[in-house]
């Protein structure tokens, strides 16, 4: 004879299990969060001629620029150069925190976060 577990009881254990994911989940998050944060990025433009290094909270950590490419003739280079290692090094670090977060959802997508 089988012992028949009353309804509802099932639910509690399902509810409790999910509540217990949800907390490692949250937890995961916040780790992964602050580990990202202290993690620095770089981007290299005009073969090396600018480098900008940024953290995972989207600082500029530091920023280095070849003497040879300082010219007050052509300043627009210059500028060219810079803006782009900035948005280089700024998509690195949105694709690293997207595919982090997911690794941690498990796709799962919560907009907001992060």
């Amino acid at each position: 004879m089988k012992a028949r577990i009353p309804q509802g009881m099932g639910q509690a254990q399902n509810m409790n299990q999910m509540i217990r994911q949800a907390q490692k989940m949250q937890d995961d998050m916040a780790a992964f969060q602050t580990e990202f944060e202290e993690k620095e990025f770089r981007s290299s433009v005009g073969g090396g001629a600018v480098e900008i290094t940024m953290n995972g909270k989207r600082q500029v950590v530091s920023i280095s620029i070849k003497p040879e490419v300082v010219d007050p003739e052509d300043v627009e280079m210059l500028q060219d150069l810079v803006a782009s290692a900035v948005n280089e090094v700024l998509t690195t670090i949105e694709t690293e925190s997207t595919e982090g977060m997911q690794k941690i959802t498990g796709g799962l997508n919560m907009p907001g976060i992060f």
